[in-house]
């Protein structure tokens, strides 16, 4: 058996059949999984919604994708995650499909949580496509697989238009058929992990969940989380917030809005891969504390009380999404480094975290612009976040000495 928990090593073409199809789906999901970000500004306008509600709505499906995250990622463990991807993509089209019918806030938000199950994906896929990889590449895979973070990108481009010529509910019904069609497709297309396949020959029956939960009492697995809260959080906060920041601030409208936030979320989607890379050639740990760091100082210079000029606000804005892919991809190497058997498991509580970032911070912002009047006051918040983990990181270096560390650690 190998260090990763397969029964063997599939070949390449096999292994990245794998990666390919679940790196689609993945992007569509995220794609549906964001799909507020745009439409939620026309739902704002007609239910004249505050910033705080505004926020709430924006956050509804970024909650539901996390919370069920680490149950999906342990069904992915115990029933193979061809299943479980395809019928969490049906399940999500059907209540991205019955958005569109939605008329009142308490509805919409409802609706939102049926929405959010696509952000679930993230945790089948890490489980489903780890098992298909050896521990020396599965920060470059895992990093692939992220890219479907572009989604986001792919929302904001093309759901402006779309909204504008057709409605928000017209967009809502669309991106429900195109999600029904790729789960059809990843189902006819995709084949079970090698792990399911070997417990069916054998007919071993499945751990204890006992045993599949056994490792979240390790401290580092919550470390991992925090770090995932601010790099995949933040992210999916920002990407949210960003055409709403962009129009209120700068004086945009909806498409040039979207425009410059799908411009921010295809470097910090696309350059995911390039941090498994890193990750797998100079180590996790690196990566992720160059990815602090910079971070740091990239919120700081956002959270300047009197703004900065637009001309600023832009490089440093996607100065800060680049690092953030890079920490993204290095939390996930290490999971199955250090939880080969538990991937499912360990892996849905970090997304979960990370998940409850893209939930709880959009809501944050709201508030805060609303108690504050400031609007940088949610880069604030950002900074004081990525200050934490810097923070908890230095502790945990000095505690178990940099020479004895691991490279993952």
């Amino acid at each position: 058996m190998s260090d990763t928990g397969n029964p063997a090593t599939p070949p390449a073409t096999t292994a990245n059949k794998a990666l390919t199809l679940s790196t689609v789906a993945f992007t569509v999901c995220f794609a549906v999984w964001t799909i507020f970000s745009i439409i939620g500004v026309q739902i704002r306008q007609e239910l004249a919604l505050s910033d705080t509600q505004f926020g709430l709505l924006l956050g509804m499906p970024i909650l539901t994708g996390s919370v069920v995250r680490i149950v999906l990622g342990v069904m992915t463990d115990r029933l193979g995650g061809r299943l479980i991807y395809t019928v969490t993509m049906l399940a999500t089209a059907a209540a991205t499909f019955l958005l569109s019918w939605a008329g009142s806030y308490p509805q919409m938000l409802l609706a939102a949580l049926g929405v959010g199950l696509a952000g679930g994906s993230f945790a089948v896929g890490v489980a489903y496509v780890s098992r298909f990889f050896p521990s020396a590449k599965q920060g470059t895979a895992l990093g692939i697989f992220g890219v479907g973070n572009v989604g986001a990108a792919l929302t904001k481009f093309i759901a402006p238009f779309v909204m504008v010529a057709l409605g928000w509910q017209a967009t809502a019904q669309i991106w429900a058929a195109v999600l029904a069609l790729i789960a059809i497709a990843f189902w006819l297309l995709s084949e079970d992990d090698p792990v399911i396949r070997q417990e069916r020959v054998t007919g071993r029956p499945p751990r204890s969940l006992r045993d599949e939960f056994a490792p979240l009492a390790n401290i580092r697995v919550w470390r991992f989380s925090l770090y995932y809260f601010f790099a995949f959080g933040g992210f999916v906060a920002l990407a949210l917030w960003l055409p709403h920041y962009l129009i209120e601030v700068y004086g945009f409208d909806i498409k040039t809005a979207g425009m410059i936030g799908a411009a921010y979320s295809v470097p910090a989607s696309i350059f995911r891969a390039y941090g498994g890379i890193l990750s797998d050639r100079i180590g996790a740990r690196r990566v992720m504390y160059r990815m602090l760091v910079v971070s740091l100082l990239m919120t700081a210079i956002l959270s300047l009380p009197g703004g900065v000029s637009i001309l600023i606000f832009i490089p440093v804005i996607f100065v800060l999404g680049f690092f953030m892919s890079l920490g993204k991809a290095a939390v996930y190497k290490h999971v199955p480094s250090y939880f080969p058997q538990n991937v499912g498991a360990v892996g849905g509580l970090v997304g979960m975290i990370g998940g409850l970032g893209g939930f709880f911070l959009p809501f944050l912002f709201g508030w805060l612009r609303d108690a504050t009047g400031i609007w940088s006051s949610c880069f604030m918040a950002m900074f004081v976040l990525v200050a934490l983990c810097l923070a908890w990181m230095e502790v945990s270096i000095r505690r178990i000495g940099r020479a004895n560390a691991p490279q993952a650690a």
